[in-house]
């Protein structure tokens, strides 16, 4: 879409402007000057289109990424691999999008948003598609559910948290809520529609029909997802950011708080199956865990316009801790296990609805590629070693097929991983304000 003068002019000041303050003021975090004045935002128009193509995108890739313990439980269960080891295959996927977090913000800026949108759905598609061939053999698996998969996500992962930012100043976090509840809505209904194929054709058919859908469904909305202004990147890495105590804060906040937040999607079905609960009920509970996760994150983004991001990240965080330290270890029953799978995925959505939130708001729409990038590049030894240390957890205390203590460590470790990243959030809020009721 072509840009008035005004809002040339005024992207072009704004750069001039904090490189300026950068320079001159260390003392002062530049990277709080970068954020657009409200009035060069349209806060709309076509960028409610631009939301809707990256809600569909985050549908595929979220849901399926959230989906892969009906999977998991399944390969298990033929006995193709242990459960430590099948979800590393699933944490890989999602650990390509810090992997190449900075690589893909270089990217963006040479294909522009639409491209890399179709490149993503392309990779993403083909992916599962060649998941299908790879069933018998685990190293295939790595390779095509693993990592070709996993460029598509991270891809796509890209386009979806930097460009509605270029569209909305004073919505923004409303938003990203809607296009990350996209991926909480596309878990819950892809848990119930995986549970099934596997049931009816068994998981070969399974990914080849989800990768057929995903081609079919993604590449019309990535056709519509297009940048406002070009999106400018002059390095992989800012240094200048790491001055900032509040970006130092941020960053290792999301390094460790990524760490739990894959163990109970994809574990919960091997719990269920561990309380004798049926392959049916097991995906209800992930569907449920997937469908909170949408409420969580359509709510937490619209919360973040109203009480501010930070305050809703810390929240999102310490609920998450809470209920995976004192709530899940009680669950022996269907009761207590479906009001863990509420709450849990509530707050696990609401990290991911309300990150994007926090470094556009803080970054500015400008820079927010490269911000994002280096950001979502700490999460790459959570979103890979997180699920499978879970994993390892279990299998030496006793495996899946054990007794519901085993389940415990593993269960304490993503609960105290939690607590820690709420606990670093909790400072950055501190540090950016002392009023216990300001909007941050």
């Amino acid at each position: 879409m072509p840009q008035t003068g005004t809002t040339t002019i005024s992207s072009e000041a704004i750069e001039l402007q904090s490189r300026t303050a950068s320079a001159s003021a260390s003392s002062s975090p530049a990277v709080l000057q970068l954020a657009p004045p409200a009035d060069s935002v349209p806060d709309g128009g076509y960028g409610w289109v631009v939301v809707l193509g990256c809600a569909v995108l985050t549908w595929l890739f979220a849901g399926s990424s959230y989906s892969w313990g009906i999977i998991q439980a399944a390969l298990v269960k033929d006995g193709l691999s242990s459960s430590s080891t099948l979800s590393f295959v699933g944490s890989t996927t999602v650990a390509c999008i810090s992997g190449l977090a900075l690589v893909n913000a270089r990217i963006v800026r040479f294909l522009g948003a639409r491209k890399m949108a179709l490149l993503g759905v392309f990779f993403l598609g083909m992916g599962q598609v060649f998941s299908g061939f790879a069933t018998e053999n685990v190293g295939a698996l790595f390779v095509t559910s693993g990592a070709i998969t996993g460029i598509g996500t991270s891809l796509c992962f890209m386009v979806v948290s930097i460009t509605p930012a270029q569209y909305f100043s004073k919505r923004r976090g409303l938003a990203n809520g809607i296009v990350y509840a996209g991926g909480g809505l596309g878990g819950a209904v892809t848990s119930f529609a995986m549970n099934g194929l596997i049931e009816s054709l068994g998981p070969a058919w399974t990914f080849k029909i989800f990768g057929v859908i995903t081609l079919a469904a993604g590449l019309p909305a990535a056709w519509v997802i297009k940048e406002r202004k070009t999106i400018r990147t002059t390095a992989f890495i800012e240094w200048s950011l790491f001055r900032d105590t509040r970006f130092i804060t941020l960053f290792f906040a999301g390094a460790i708080g990524t760490f739990p937040l894959f163990v109970p999607p994809f574990f919960l079905p091997l719990y269920s199956n561990s309380l004798s609960l049926s392959a049916g009920t097991a995906a209800a509970l992930l569907a449920a865990f997937n469908f909170s996760s949408a409420l969580g994150r359509l709510g937490c983004g619209f919360a973040s316009d109203v009480i501010g991001p930070v305050n809703v990240l810390f929240l999102a965080l310490l609920l998450s801790a809470i209920s995976m330290l004192a709530l899940w270890p009680v669950s022996t029953t269907l009761a207590p296990l479906v009001v863990f799978a509420v709450i849990n995925g509530a707050a696990n959505g609401g990290f991911f609805a309300t990150m994007p939130t926090v470094v556009g708001a803080v970054f500015g729409a400008a820079r927010v590629s490269v911000a994002m990038g280096m950001i979502v590049t700490g999460w790459v030894g959570g979103y890979l070693m997180g699920a499978p240390i879970a994993g390892y957890l279990l299998n030496a205390y006793g495996g899946p097929e054990s007794t519901l203590s085993a389940y415990h460590p593993a269960m304490f470790y993503a609960g105290s991983m939690a607590m820690g990243s709420a606990g670093l959030v909790s400072l950055l809020r501190l540090k950016t304000s002392t009023g216990l009721f300001s909007k941050v």
